[in-house]
C-alpha cells in the first residue's frame, strides 16, 4: 500500500446531485483541485467538480449521479497513486511516509514510534506510542520537531518538561 496515498474519507452526501462531502487527510484541502481522479474501492473515479465548505472538500465524481449513490459511499476512503500525487513543498511529508518512524530525542534516547498524525487547523499533532503501549501527543511544529530523516526512519524531537507524563 506504499504506492497509494490516503487523501480523505467520505462523510456523506452534499445536495441531491451525487456530490460527496470529504474530510481531507491533508492540511491543504485545495489539493483536490490539482487532481484529475481519486481511487475509491480500488477503482479510479474522474473528478468532475470540486468546491469547499468549511473544512470539507465537496467532490462530484464520475458515475455518482444522485444523493442515494453518494450516501452509498459514506465512510469510504479516497486514495491516489503515489506516482500521480502533486509534489510536496520542502520540509513537507506524506503521513504514510511518517507512520511507524522511530521518534527519538536529540540525545538519541528513543521515545517510541509515530502511531498517527492528527490533523488540526492550528497545527498537526504527532501521536507517539511509547514502548509498553502508552501514547503521548507532540505538536508537529519546528519548536518540537527538529529533524525528519526518512532514509534513516527517524524523527528527532525536543521535548519540554511535563510533556511526557510518566506516572
Amino acid at each position: 500500500m506504499k504506492d497509494m496515498l490516503r487523501l480523505g474519507k467520505v462523510t456523506g452526501a452534499a445536495g441531491l446531485k451525487g456530490e460527496l462531502r470529504v474530510y481531507p487527510y491533508t492540511d491543504y484541502k485545495e489539493k483536490f483541485q490539482e487532481l484529475s481522479y481519486v481511487l475509491m474501492d480500488d477503482k479510479p473515479r474522474r473528478i468532475e467538480k470540486v468546491r469547499y465548505h468549511k473544512n470539507l472538500a465537496i467532490l462530484k465524481l464520475e458515475g455518482i449521479e444522485d444523493r442515494s449513490g453518494a450516501e452509498a459511499c459514506r465512510e469510504k476512503e479516497l486514495f491516489i497513486r503515489r506516482a500521480d500525487a502533486p509534489p510536496l513543498p520542502e520540509d513537507s511529508y506524506y503521513v504514510a511516509d511518517l507512520l511507524g518512524l522511530t521518534v527519538q530525542k536529540e540525545d538519541g534516547e528513543v521515545l517510541g514510534r509515530l502511531k498517527d498524525v492528527i490533523l488540526h487547523s492550528a497545527q498537526d499533532l504527532y501521536e507517539v506510542e511509547r514502548p509498553g503501549g502508552k501514547s503521548f501527543l507532540l505538536p508537529a511544529v519546528d519548536e518540537f520537531v527538529k529533524d525528519v530523516d526518512l532514509e534513516k526512519g527517524v524523527i528527532t524531537v525536543r521535548l519540554i518538561e511535563g510533556l511526557l507524563n510518566e506516572d
